[in-house]
């Protein structure tokens, strides 16, 4: 199968990676060529344009920072739909509207092709060792076509059902994150307050009943000072403003969601859209005049989920596992 994948940022490229080191034929494109040229030094190929790749590929990802930047890319006059044709497959893994993926997919099977939406889970650190959780919203059959694709990718595999249903449950996910992500800032700084050392904390949280994957990922570059999980404060915005847009369209009346776009539009009004997200905890040591770091704290992030090589399928409530 002959891939081509539009969107080498901070995730794009490492979902990129993974695909040519699995040995398939892959075709990059870029706003910014630079980002593509690791990729075509180890043999990949460049599109001129979407419209060339979507021609000269079998599936097209999209990788993109917005639902707005994914349009452009579909629908303009040389973009993906005009290359589409019968038989061919387009998947968007950015994190976007699912109003907007449904929109686009119906152009795509006007033109005889099959739409996935498909984000993915867990951080770049995981995306670049092809050990990351993918939802997949499609029909079944697309879902079994394309799930060795998917398998080089990631190692939890979720088909949540049709075209925009991932969409829904990765903003889902985010919000949930974003939600953890505040709770553990106003914790880490209350202990920092109370006189704790953070290291025994850090610990402490994560034996306990208080432990997340938040906490073991980003709990921890806040600790050791570098704050960096590749993910910036308007992305935060971005996506928990989408989780409030599905809950007010199904007239649910949320309090922790509104309170959670305030903090991080002061956070970007204090630090700047391209800051950071987990220091969103400046907030407090502003506040408080508090350093919550803790010294000796490991200065690389690791990670505690194991990298056996298999894989998970979770589809209609049934749980297979194979090997790769």
């Amino acid at each position: 199968m002959k891939i081509g994948f539009i969107g080498l940022g901070n995730v794009g490229a490492k979902l990129a990676g993974s695909i040519l080191r699995n040995g398939y034929d892959l075709t990059v494109r870029d706003l910014d060529r630079e980002l593509a040229q690791p990729f075509l030094d180890q043999g990949a190929k460049w599109a001129d344009s979407p419209r060339q790749m979507a021609e000269s590929c079998d599936m097209i990802i999209t990788c993109l920072p917005s639902p707005a930047a994914c349009a452009a890319v579909m629908e303009q006059d040389d973009g993906i739909l005009a290359g589409l044709s019968d038989g061919k497959i387009w998947a968007e893994m950015s994190t976007t509207d699912e109003t907007e993926v449904r929109r686009i997919s119906q152009l795509v099977l006007a033109k005889g092709a099959q739409p996935i939406d498909c984000p993915v889970s867990g951080g770049c650190h995981r995306a670049a060792t092809g050990n990351i959780a993918i939802f997949v919203g499609c029909t079944r059959a697309t879902f079994e076509q394309t799930l060795p694709v998917f398998k080089a990718l990631g190692r939890r595999i979720l088909h949540t059902g049709e075209v925009g249903t991932a969409s829904v449950l990765k903003v889902v996910t985010n919000y949930l994150a974003t939600a953890n992500l505040v709770a553990l800032s106003e914790a880490l700084a209350t202990s920092k307050a109370a006189g704790m050392d953070l290291n025994t904390t850090y610990e402490a949280i994560k034996i306990s009943s208080g432990n997340s994957f938040v906490h073991e990922t980003e709990g921890q570059v806040i600790l050791n000072g570098s704050r960096d999980i590749n993910f910036t404060m308007d992305l935060v915005i971005k996506d928990i403003s989408l989780f409030q847009g599905i809950a007010d369209r199904a007239n649910v009346p949320l309090e922790v969601s509104p309170l959670l776009i305030n903090i991080f539009k002061d956070g970007e009004n204090r630090y700047g859209a391209r800051e950071l997200s987990p220091n969103i905890i400046r907030r407090l040591e502003d506040a408080t005049g508090l350093d919550v770091r803790a010294p000796g704290f490991p200065p690389e992030m690791t990670d505690d989920e194991p990298e056996e090589p298999g894989y998970e399928v979770v589809a209609t409530g049934i749980l297979n596992t194979a090997n790769r």
